[in-house]
């Protein structure tokens, strides 16, 4: 089957949906060979991560070809994609992103769209007017017309069908995984040579995420005060208003020498990172899904996360969870996991048990199984149940059990 897939953010972002879309290409071209996959992207750019996926010899990325398309790239995109579509014999389009071109119904083209989250109509406050209405009707459209929809959770999965009313079977959840690299143990020597190049503590308790006010961090900082002296917080993501926020609290309560930001930090220093820390805590309000956490559990870290979204579904039933304004419920949390060794190393090995539900083909198989989906009940002697093998795990997370 030849397949195309909305490759703008896999090209231009260098995380969040960039690492989504080149994840799932990754390893869609690795696990279901027999596919070829049409990177169709709307405006080139330097990425060495992108470049990696036209090494599999079943890759290969497409680009607007006149010059008109090539200067207005983002209406290719949207309207006029579906030419070229054709023109490669794409069999089904997959929107990474959210979107799916306008008009692609009309084309014969079978359409999956992956939906990562509705953030934006559950916290409003936290978007643009603009942008909620843009959102609003990209997202509503591509639900409306898609053959199937993807949810990366079972949270995002029941948004879906609240906000848009979307019957539940067409809705399919396929988890996400991580880069390979966070269950790769880091050598001594590369970790000390991090915790030289970021002045990082001895003893500190990591956080990753853009530092924005949904994220939530303002509560691990509050919780510092509760837990030893001699344990820091170290907060890893991109900066916005909100670290003005964070600043005044640090400078108000004398905590300026335990809590430490940092932006701009290569991908490639990460893993070190993650394991140089004692724990992980991720407070967000509200999730789509919650890689952090995965790349914190294959990194052995417990995991402290907040309630509310979907969390729970990153974490699994043997990490801890407070309410994202449970200020003393955090701390006790931290102290729990800082004060007890045994309850350190069952919550490390029970996370790589539950680990293994996003282990790469398990959700190459799934997602093939959802594109099988979009065929059936019709007759085409391309497609058949040996162009793509599936295997019938069950990721549902409301009925299998923890």
């Amino acid at each position: 089957m030849i397949i195309g897939l909305d490759a703008k953010r896999a090209m231009a972002n260098h995380t969040g949906l960039g690492n989504y879309s080149r994840y799932m290409v990754d390893i869609l071209a690795t696990y279901h060979q027999s596919n070829n996959y049409r990177l169709f992207v709307p405006k080139e750019k330097k990425n060495s991560s992108f470049d990696k996926l036209l090494h599999h010899n079943n890759v290969r990325s497409s680009f607007p070809q006149s010059t008109t398309m090539k200067r207005f790239s983002s209406l290719w995109r949207t309207w006029f994609i579906k030419k070229d579509l054709v023109r490669n014999g794409i069999q089904l389009y997959h929107g990474l992103s959210n979107e799916l071109p306008i008009g692609i119904h009309k084309t014969g083209i079978k359409s999956v769209v992956t939906i990562h989250d509705l953030i934006f109509l559950r916290y409003p406050e936290y978007y643009k007017p603009i942008d909620r209405k843009i959102y609003n009707f990209k997202f509503r459209y591509a639900c409306q017309v898609a053959d199937r929809i993807v949810a990366i959770s079972e949270c995002t999965k029941r948004d879906i069908m609240h906000f848009y009313h979307i019957p539940e079977e067409k809705i399919d959840v396929v988890y996400q995984g991580c880069d390979p690299q966070y269950s790769v143990r880091v050598s001594e020597s590369r970790k000390s040579e991090v915790r030289v190049k970021y002045d990082l503590p001895e003893k500190f308790i990591l956080n990753v995420g853009s530092i924005e006010e949904r994220k939530n961090l303002m509560l691990a900082v509050q919780a510092l005060k509760d837990i030893p002296s001699d344990v820091h917080l170290v907060a890893i993501g991109r900066k916005t208003p909100y670290v003005n926020k964070i600043m005044d609290y640090v400078a108000e309560n004398n905590l300026g020498d335990r809590v430490h930001l940092i932006h701009d930090l290569p991908h490639k220093d990460l893993p070190a990172v993650y394991q140089l820390a004692t724990l992980f805590v991720y407070p967000s309000r509200f999730e789509g899904f919650g890689i952090p956490i995965i790349e914190a559990m294959h990194s052995q870290l417990p995991v402290i996360a907040a309630t509310g979204s979907c969390l729970e579904e990153a974490g699994g039933k043997d990490s801890l969870y407070v309410d994202p304004d449970d200020v003393s419920g955090m701390a006790e949390a931290m102290n729990r996991i800082l004060e007890d060794p045994a309850l350190r190393e069952k919550m490390i090995a029970s996370g790589n048990i539950y680990l293994q539900r996003f282990q790469e083909n398990i959700l190459a198989d799934s997602m093939s199984k959802v594109y099988l989906k979009c065929f059936e009940g019709t007759e085409s002697a391309t497609i058949s149940q040996q162009d793509i093998q599936v295997e019938d795990y069950r990721m549902n997370w409301s009925k299998r059990p923890l």
